[in-house]
């Protein structure tokens, strides 16, 4: 039987990038095999052409040597190799009958993890051991969840299917694009999507969430002259000044009375010395709405800003969209289905249909969740309450692990009752 704090605690202590996932997944391709799924990973599993902010190929192939190092099984991870991480894993059960899916997302954090005596994962000895990249978003938890409700399924004593999809790269709105345009939610009638902590507190359940904004990931790049900047500095055509005047102009943007907006450029780095006018700028955007149309002008916006300042300083730009996600839609069948199932289950004091606050950020779930409604089929994105130390994405970020275990009793419940 899967102890699954041990679980987390492992992948806590092995935490992954988007798209560099190679242990973890190799680590869920091997339970599920196990447990008797038919497991579908590699480029079987996510498209090539559709993976957005792939990092770059040096960073892939240290992620993949080093997830060998550390005992992924060379023969499963070698279908990954590139940064192809998505699982994907189903299970008829006694009886034919409709599909029912629950998603977990497995990457972590380019963040140092704390050091500090209070913080568990360092006093229980399970913190990062890749300096630098930490679990601070509890998707070691949700990874967790979903492999020991895969155990739980696996007596197939159920109609129907289960399906488990095992996400690369949510963080950056990345990954469950790709997976989508690879097939992957294809005759799902029924999506569960689940998220621990954010705000509400252990042995609180919320149904269904609100308030995810549509969001566009954009990394331009100003291509110009380098030149001396004292000697000849009418040579050089500065592309780090073009940048710059971007930048303004993009914070300049009016806000829409027909929608919620943010934006914000998040990086701009170019230059190699004091005295050489910068050949070569990069620049990492993104726009949010709670209008997918409002989003949209923002983006065409924000592009033409690109274009226009590039030309202004006689640069060359190239603008690619790196990340993404639309609005989230629950059924409320669903939710309410959901807060019906908590009841009982040791752990759980409090279940409401809807979350009673907007999150006001993004989760591209947000695609596979569209999918499956545009198939006629239902879905919803659950909280699994859970106390926090510090918030996301925090250095000293750390779950209860206590939610654990009546997570995968709900997981199980409602896979039950569907089938």
């Amino acid at each position: 039987m899967i102890d699954i704090i041990a679980l987390r605690r492992d992948l806590h202590e092995h935490p992954e990038l988007g798209f560099t996932e190679f242990r973890t997944a190799t680590k869920v391709v091997q339970m599920l095999t196990e447990l008797g799924y038919r497991v579908t990973y590699g480029k079987d599993a996510i498209d090539d052409t559709s993976r957005r902010g792939l990092p770059k190929p040096e960073v892939l192939e240290d992620a993949y040597q080093r997830a060998i190092h550390e005992g992924a099984d060379p023969a499963i991870v070698q279908q990954m190799r590139g940064g192809f991480t998505a699982v994907v894993a189903e299970l008829q059960g006694e009886q034919e009958g409709p599909t029912t899916a629950f998603r977990f997302d497995m990457d972590a954090l380019p963040i140092r993890e704390s050091k500090s005596d209070k913080h568990i994962p360092q006093a229980g000895q399970f913190r990062s051991s890749h300096e630098g990249i930490m679990h601070a978003c509890a998707h070691d938890g949700h990874t967790a969840i979903g492999l020991a409700l895969a155990e739980r399924l696996s007596d197939r004593k159920f109609g129907g299917k289960i399906r488990l999809l095992f996400q690369p790269a949510e963080e950056g709105v990345r990954g469950a694009y790709a997976m989508v345009k690879n097939g992957m939610l294809e005759q799902v009638d029924r999506l569960f999507c689940i998220h621990l902590g954010t705000g509400v507190p252990s042995g609180h359940v919320r149904g269904a969430s609100a308030g995810f904004l549509a969001t566009t990931k954009l990394e331009a790049h100003f291509t110009g002259v380098s030149s001396h900047a004292g000697a000849t500095p009418e040579e050089g055509r500065n592309a780090l000044l073009g940048a710059s005047t971007a930048l303004l102009n993009i914070h300049a943007l009016p806000r829409f009375s027909t929608a919620d907006t943010r934006i914000n450029v998040g990086i701009l780095e170019g230059g190699t010395g004091a005295n050489i006018i910068p050949e070569h700028a990069r620049m990492v955007i993104e726009t949010r709405s709670t209008s997918e149309e409002t989003n949209r002008e923002l983006e065409r916006r924000v592009r033409q800003i690109i274009e226009h300042s590039a030309s202004m300083h006689e640069l060359s730009s190239t603008v690619e969209v790196i990340g993404g996600a639309v609005p989230i839609r629950c059924d409320m069948e669903l939710a309410e289905l959901a807060v019906q199932q908590t009841e009982g289950i040791a752990g759980f004091t409090c279940a409401e249909a809807i979350s009673d606050g907007a999150s006001l950020g993004s989760e591209d779930a947000s695609y596979m969740i569209r999918r499956v409604q545009e198939q006629g089929g239902k879905a919803t994105y659950m909280i699994i309450g859970s106390e926090l130390p510090a918030p996301h994405h925090h250095p000293e970020f750390d779950l209860d692990e206590a939610v654990l275990a009546p997570a995968v009793e709900l997981l199980e419940r409602l896979a039950r009752t569907l089938l």
